[in-house]
């Protein structure tokens, strides 16, 4: 009876004792390496919380800066601009929206205060209009470098789809027009959304 002790009612087989331990310590090695490989992953979340809310309060407080300056232009009139239905007769800034990037034109102020002479040869309202493409996620710093006197009706923007794109481009399109009137209407700015051509 070499391997069985006899110190227990039953007798016990010694390899098979040391087979148990060694599982044993296996399996609690495993939970230990499991518990160790939880925590990092939960101060994994913890740090990605972290840095999503850090994020966030960024996006807040960005966009707070950018309503700030752009609460400088007054609200809008709509009697002034109700009744333009041609976009080479909108004063204010006047967004085209393309699958992959805005046109924004806008008509500057006339720098001369003078009534003489405004709208004939000498000072053309064309002189004064630009047009530059902007991509969708710098609009709100566009919008914002824009001085007051290119806001003619107040703060109000019209938006309308490119007329030059593409018929399989228009879902993208739309989903685009949207965003962007998302990110008009965060930043307290008027939509007046015009129908595509």
């Amino acid at each position: 009876m070499g391997n069985r002790i006899r110190c227990y009612a039953y007798p016990v087989n010694l390899r098979l004792l040391i087979r148990q331990f060694s599982a044993s310590g296996v399996l609690l090695l495993f939970c230990l390496s499991a518990c160790h490989k939880e925590e990092q992953a939960v101060a994994g979340v913890a740090k990605n919380a972290v840095s999503a809310q850090q994020k966030a309060q960024a996006f807040a407080t960005r966009l707070d800066q950018e309503r700030a300056q752009l609460d400088r232009i007054p609200l809008p009139t709509k009697s002034m601009y109700i009744d333009v239905r041609e976009p080479a007769n909108w004063a204010n800034p006047f967004l085209s929206v393309d699958a992959d990037s805005i046109d924004l034109r806008v008509i500057m102020a006339d720098a001369n205060p003078s009534l003489v002479g405004q709208g004939s040869m000498m000072r053309p309202e064309a002189a004064r209009r630009q047009e530059i493409q902007v991509r969708p996620a710098d609009l709100a710093d566009a919008l914002t470098a824009l001085p007051p006197g290119a806001w003619h009706y107040g703060r109000v923007v019209a938006v309308a789809e490119s007329p030059l794109a593409s018929k399989k481009d228009r879902p993208k399109l739309r989903r685009n027009v949207e965003e962007v009137i998302r990110q008009l209407n965060d930043l307290g700015v008027v939509v007046d959304e015009w129908p595509a051509r």
